[in-house]
């Protein structure tokens, strides 16, 4: 599967608000684009009050144009008020939801969506993707009932679109409503199974295994680097404090198996909770180092007392001048044993950043001379 994640050019990311229900929210909003020229969705997805609902917009902002929109009118009406939102004769459209796939209007660039707690994530990010056409920043209101408690799924949802304006944050979006609503049975017909209880990382790895069985090929076996450092390393309750939230960062980073997954963690941490503490991201370099060990063959990495312990499972990625090298450059803080089995001891300074920092430059280097051998 391939992603197109770069937006086209000139394009900007939505700014999305959730916010409870205000009609000052809902008249400034509407003022705004109105006074640079441009057009506005209000989604109300009711048909019942929907003329109601567009009574009220009237009364707060009685300067605007609106018209209304939805499934139940005749073919020709919907065509003809369609048609002259699109000529721009109407400021604002009241609609339902049925604009939310295939209608592109460039000067539409803010969208407002009542009742936004009632509708799922995928049908938000849709309605949200009408508006933003051009290179003119859009906006986007997702509203709720002031006075309502949201429920947890709800909460979730709306925290999501939030957290994803990004252009091309379509799959992420796509793996967090999977997440939210969790996932069937991939090989039946029932809406249940055990993914939820052991994760879908862990569910789609037990399903490879056995369709590999089922073909008879032979398994893999892993291979596991087993590290042990004596480092704050951890996610705090102060950065991410949903507990969901948390295991899924932790999954990712412990998951870590090319360089390139290190960037893209980082990025989708600064991402979605801001700038990154130095425990999490002592754990993402020791996510690195795992990467680093496992292509020179290291069996483990732990602390003993004040060194750090490198042990190669072989000499076959060590060359003499390597050892020579790296010997010199660090010179009275590493000393190697050479053995069948070798052994790499790195003495530790009161920084422990800096510790893992000069751990992984030396495995840097025994890649890259071994690289280039």
């Amino acid at each position: 599967m391939s992603l197109i994640e770069t937006p086209p050019e000139n394009r900007y990311p939505i700014r999305t608000y959730v916010r409870g229900y205000s009609p000052n929210l809902v008249r400034e909003s509407i003022q705004r684009e109105l006074n640079r020229g441009g057009q506005v969705y209000f989604v109300h997805n009711r048909v019942a009050d929907i003329d109601k609902v567009a009574s009220r917009i009237k009364k707060l902002v009685p300067e605007v144009k609106l018209a209304v929109a939805h499934g139940q009118m005749s073919e020709s009406q919907l065509e003809k008020i369609m048609l002259a939102f699109l000529e721009g004769e109407y400021d604002l459209l009241v609609c339902t939801t049925i604009i939310e796939t295939g209608l592109d209007i460039s000067n539409v660039n803010t969208i407002i969506i009542n009742n936004a707690d009632k509708m799922g994530l995928s049908q938000l990010y849709q309605l949200r993707g009408r508006v933003g056409r051009t290179n003119r920043v859009a906006y986007a209101y997702l509203l709720y009932k002031s006075d309502q408690i949201l429920s947890e799924v709800a909460e979730k949802r709306l925290q999501a679109i939030k957290e994803f304006t990004n252009l091309g944050s379509g799959f992420k979006i796509a793996m967090r409503d999977l997440e939210i609503r969790g996932a069937g049975n991939i090989l039946g017909p029932d809406q249940h199974g055990h993914i939820e209880a052991i994760g879908f990382s862990l569910y789609c790895k037990l399903l490879e295994q056995a369709i590999k069985q089922l073909k008879g090929k032979s398994e893999e076996e892993s291979v596991e680097v087993n590290i042990d450092l004596d480092i704050d390393a951890y996610i705090a309750e102060d950065y991410i404090p949903d507990s969901k939230q948390k295991i899924e960062i932790y999954k990712k980073i412990s998951g870590i198996m090319e360089l390139e997954d290190v960037a893209d963690i980082k990025d989708e941490l600064v991402d979605r909770f801001g700038a990154i503490p130095q425990p999490v991201l002592n754990l993402i370099k020791i996510g690195k180092i795992k990467v680093l060990a496992l292509d020179l063959d290291v069996g483990s990495i732990k602390s003993e007392g004040e060194a750090i312990v490198v042990k190669f499972n072989s000499a076959d990625y060590l060359l003499g001048e390597q050892v020579i090298e790296l010997s010199r450059k660090y010179e009275g803080q590493i000393r190697f044993r050479a053995t069948k089995e070798p052994i790499l001891k790195l003495k530790v300074v009161k920084d422990e950043t800096k510790n893992l920092d000069t751990l992984i430059d030396i495995l840097n280097f025994l890649n890259n001379t071994q690289n280039s051998k």
